[in-house]
C-alpha cells in the first residue's frame, strides 16, 4: 500500500481482525456482483469504498425513475443509463482505485461459467429464482463462495453458501429448484426502501470478511429479517443428501 492508501483505509487497518494484511488481501481480491439494483447498490458502493481491487458488475437493465426510491447507486440524471454503468460512476466517485468491469447482459449459464471462476466471492443481488439457481450451480461447479441476499415487502434474508466447506448447503438445498416457489418481485409486491439497504450492506460485510481472510460465520445459517418488528430469525441449515446440485447420492 502507498501512503494515500494507508490513509484511506486507516480505519480498517486499526481493526485487529483485519489490519494491514487483511486490507492488502482486499486490494488484491476480485468480487463478482450480479445485479446493480436495490441490493447491488449498497453492495457495489461498500465493496468499492472498502478497496476491493477488482469488482465485476453484471446487470442487463437500465435505470428507471421507479428505481430511485431504493437503488441508491443511481441518480435522476442517470435515468436511461445501463445500471452497471451508472453504478460504476457512483463507485468511482467514492474510490477511483478499484478496477471495475461492467457486463451489460443477463447472467446466463454461459456467462456465469466464464465469470465465476475468475472471482473469489460471488454476490447474488438478483430478484428471480431462475437466475439465483443458475448462479448457485456455477458457484458449486467452480468452488466459489456465494453471498445470497433477498428482500421483498418488509422481509429480508441473507446466507452464505460455501462449496469449499463439505458441511455447507448450497442454495438449492434450502430452496429446491423443483419446488413451486412463488415468484415475487418489487414491481408487483413492493419493497420498503431501507430494507434492501440493510440486506445489501450485510451482504457486502460477509463478502469483505471472506475476501480479507476473516471468514464468514453465516455459512450453514439462514438469517431472516422481519422489517416490521426489526427482529432477526436465525435458522441452521445443513447440506441435503441427494441435492441435485451439491449433494452426494442418498445411501
Amino acid at each position: 500500500m502507498n501512503d494515500e492508501q494507508l490513509l484511506r483505509y486507516s480505519r480498517h487497518i486499526l481493526l485487529d481482525e483485519l489490519g494491514i494484511e487483511g486490507q492488502e488481501r482486499l486490494l488484491a481480491s476480485h468480487a463478482l456482483v450480479i445485479g446493480a439494483g436495490g441490493l447491488g447498490s449498497p453492495v457495489a458502493l461498500y465493496l468499492a469504498s472498502a478497496g476491493v481491487g477488482h469488482i465485476t458488475l453484471v446487470d442487463h437493465d437500465t435505470v428507471d425513475a421507479t428505481n430511485l426510491q431504493r437503488q441508491v447507486a443511481h441518480t435522476l440524471a442517470r435515468v436511461g443509463m445501463a445500471k452497471a454503468a451508472s453504478a460504476r460512476e457512483a463507485m468511482s466517485a467514492i474510490n477511483p482505485d478499484p478496477q471495475i468491469t461492467t457486463v451489460l447482459q443477463r447472467a446466463d449459464a454461459t456467462l456465469l461459467d466464464q465469470l465465476v471462476p475468475q472471482a473469489q466471492v460471488v454476490l447474488d443481488c438478483t430478484d428471480n429464482f431462475a437466475t439465483r439457481h443458475a448462479i448457485n450451480r456455477a458457484c458449486v461447479r467452480h468452488g466459489v463462495p456465494l453471498v445470497s441476499g433477498a428482500a421483498i415487502r418488509l422481509d429480508g434474508q441473507l446466507s452464505v453458501y460455501d462449496p469449499r466447506d463439505s458441511n455447507s448447503p448450497c442454495y438449492a438445498c434450502v430452496f429446491p429448484e423443483s419446488d413451486d416457489m412463488e415468484e415475487v418481485r418489487c414491481a408487483t409486491m413492493g419493497v420498503f426502501a431501507p430494507l434492501v439497504g440493510i440486506v445489501g450492506t450485510m451482504q457486502s460485510a460477509e463478502a469483505l470478511k471472506i475476501l480479507s481472510g476473516m471468514g464468514s460465520q453465516l455459512v450453514g445459517r439462514l438469517l431472516m429479517l422481519d422489517g416490521r418488528s426489526m427482529a432477526f430469525t436465525d435458522i441452521r441449515m445443513g447440506r441435503q443428501p441427494g441435492c441435485p446440485v451439491c449433494g452426494a447420492p442418498p445411501a
